[in-house]
């Protein structure tokens, strides 16, 4: 580790003691950041996330329901976030194909298949029902 005030192996200046809490915000954020404005599949999880969180509001779904959509939110957001880390750190370690780095691309994306799947479900548990008690 750098002594404060140097930069570390990351390029970013090391840690003052006391200012590492409030400063990991900061990058997080960034990182955030970095994946809606680079990911068109992040823009599209979260234009999801607006219609089913527009839809609990409009057929007012209860507090248990809200737990398992927001839940269901976080985990597709979550996966496509950790995707974007595996294709960048394979992205670092080569630039050329490689049979390893297909296949961690690959399961990183299926990762965020099946937390998707995982989130239609729950909106299919949570929403349908309340539509077709409405009529539509």
């Amino acid at each position: 580790m750098s002594p404060p005030g140097q930069q570390n192996n990351t390029g970013r200046p090391a840690a003052r003691p006391g200012s590492g809490f409030w400063r990991s915000f900061s990058f997080a954020g960034h990182g955030v950041w970095h994946v809606v404005r680079t990911q068109r599949n992040m823009r599209v999880h979260l234009l999801a996330a607006a219609g089913a969180v527009t839809a609990g509001l409009v057929l007012r779904i209860s507090a248990v329901n809200w737990a398992c959509v927001l839940c269901a939110i976080g985990l597709v957001l979550t996966a496509e976030a950790l995707n974007t880390v595996v294709e960048a750190l394979v992205d670092l370690c080569t630039d050329q194909f490689h049979p390893l780095a297909k296949i961690a691309k690959d399961t990183a994306a299926g990762a965020v298949l099946i937390s998707s799947a995982a989130a239609l479900g729950v909106g299919v548990a949570v929403f349908l029902p309340r539509l077709l008690r409405t009529g539509g």
